[in-house]
């Protein structure tokens, strides 16, 4: 961890003050996964405040706060302070969807599978419903 943050990458956007853009950046990724300021607060263990200072004023979380914040909005450090992706995107639930699925990887494996077949039913409606649409 403490080499992505000597990275040049970081070190140049902790050089910059504040950058609008970044904020509304982290409010896009806030709001794509449906959680409300005092809901990603919660998870990060900050005052609400805190999420709207970042989101106003584009400043950079602490670098404490960076992981688990790129975590529970379902990108990487990178994505979080708009820098390109150099590594093949993994997409991973985020937001109330990866809450959900914290909640059932803690449920015994039969229930899991139970929950698992549903949602496989459910993509597998969805698929068929695009094909026929398109």
């Amino acid at each position: 961890m403490q080499a992505f943050f000597s990275s040049q990458p970081y070190i140049s956007r902790m050089a910059e003050k504040t950058d609008p853009l970044r904020g509304k950046h982290l409010r896009a990724l806030r709001e794509a996964t449906g959680l409300s300021q005092r809901e990603l607060a919660r998870q990060l263990d900050v005052h609400h405040s805190n999420i709207g200072f970042w989101e106003t004023t584009g400043i950079i979380p602490r670098s404490g706060v960076l992981s688990p914040m790129a975590k529970i909005l379902g990108v990487t450090v990178e994505q979080l302070l708009g820098e390109k992706n150099r590594a093949k995107h993994l997409i991973v639930p985020s937001g109330r969807a990866r809450l959900a699925f914290d909640a059932i990887s803690k449920l015994p494996k039969r229930q899991q599978q139970k929950i698992v077949e549903v949602v496989e039913a459910f993509v597998e409606h969805q698929s068929n419903g695009h094909k026929q649409a398109a």
